[in-house]
C-alpha cells in the first residue's frame, strides 16, 4: 500500500508527518482483524488532505470501526473515553482505585492524612504486600496537555509531609510507603527525570513502557463506562455520579439502567456490550 506523505495537525497545533503505522497500531489495539484494519487504514488514507487534524482522522477511523463492530470502536476510543471522566477529576480517582482494586490492592479514595505541617486529602491509598502507596492523580480533560515537572515536585512535597507521621504510627499495617503520581496524559521528560530521582512511582497513559494505563486497562479488561457507544452522555453522567466508573461495575449494578428508564431491549444490548468489553 503506497503511503501518502502529508503533514497533519496534532491537538497541540504541532505539524507532524502522518504515520500510517501509528494509525494501524491504534486500530490493532482495538482487537480488529488485520483485514479490517487494512481496509479502514486504506479508506482513511484515501481521504487525507494536507493539514488534516488528528481529531478528524480519529473520528473517521472510529466511525468506520463502529460500523464494523461496536466493541472494537469502544476499545479504540479508550483514550478519549478517559477524558470524558472529567471535568472534576474525581471519577478518574475512582477509576484508578478500581484498576488497583482489581489488581489485588486494598484501596481507599479521598482519605485525610495528617502531615508534619498540615493535613492532606489523598486521592487514593492502596495497600499491597506490606506497602502503603500514597497516590495523587493529575487529570487532564483535553488532549495535548502534558504533566510537567511542577506536578511531581508538588506531590513529592506532600508525600514528604505525610511520610514521617505514617512511619511513626505504632499500629501501622504496612512496612513501607511509596509516593505515586498518576496522570491520564503523558509526562514531560523533566517530570520523568525528577520523579525517578525523587523515588516516586510514575504512571501515565504510556509509562512505564509496556505497563502504562493503556496496557493495564486492556490486560485487566477494566474499561471505563465512557467507552460505551450505546450509553448517552446523560446516562454516563448519571452512572458516574453514583460511582459506577467501570463496565464491570455496571454489570453488577445493572438495576441503575432501570432507574434511567432504559427499555429492556436496549438494556440487554448495553449489558452485552459491557460483557464483550470485560471478556474480550
Amino acid at each position: 500500500m503506497a503511503t501518502k506523505h502529508f503533514h497533519i495537525t496534532k491537538s497541540t497545533g504541532e505539524k507532524v508527518d502522518f504515520s500510517m503505522e501509528k494509525l494501524k497500531s491504534s486500530l490493532q489495539f482495538s482487537g480488529a482483524s488485520e483485514e479490517m484494519v487494512e481496509e479502514i487504514v486504506q479508506r482513511v488514507q484515501d481521504e487525507l488532505y494536507p493539514g488534516i487534524s488528528t481529531r478528524e482522522i480519529y473520528n473517521r477511523a472510529f466511525a468506520l470501526l463502529k460500523k464494523k463492530e461496536s466493541v472494537y470502536a469502544s476499545k479504540y476510543k479508550l483514550k478519549k473515553a478517559i477524558y470524558e471522566l472529567g471535568p472534576t477529576g474525581f471519577p478518574f480517582e475512582k477509576f484508578i482505585s478500581g484498576i488497583l482494586h482489581y489488581s489485588g490492592y486494598e484501596t481507599k479514595v479521598g482519605e485525610i492524612l495528617e502531615g508534619t505541617c498540615v493535613s492532606h486529602e489523598i486521592d487514593v491509598l492502596a495497600t499491597k504486600n506490606g506497602t502503603l502507596n500514597i497516590i495523587e492523580c493529575k487529570f487532564h480533560g483535553e488532549d495535548g496537555l502534558k504533566c510537567n515537572v511542577k506536578v511531581p515536585l508538588y506531590i513529592n512535597s506532600r508525600y514528604k509531609d505525610v511520610k514521617p507521621p505514617l512511619d511513626s504510627k505504632k499500629d501501622k499495617n504496612f512496612n513501607q510507603t511509596v509516593g505515586w503520581v498518576v496522570t491520564n496524559t503523558r509526562f514531560t521528560q523533566d517530570a520523568l527525570e525528577y520523579g525517578k530521582c525523587a523515588g516516586l512511582y510514575l504512571l501515565s497513559w504510556d509509562y512505564p513502557h509496556g505497563d502504562g494505563l493503556k496496557e493495564r486497562i486492556d490486560r485487566l479488561r477494566l474499561y471505563p463506562i465512557t467507552v460505551s457507544t450505546l450509553l448517552s452522555g446523560r446516562e454516563k453522567d448519571f452512572l458516574l455520579e453514583r460511582d459506577i466508573v467501570l463496565c464491570r461495575q455496571l454489570m453488577k449494578n445493572n438495576f441503575l439502567l432501570d432507574h434511567l428508564g432504559v427499555s429492556n431491549g436496549r438494556k440487554q444490548r448495553i449489558l452485552k456490550e459491557m460483557k464483550s468489553l470485560c471478556n474480550s
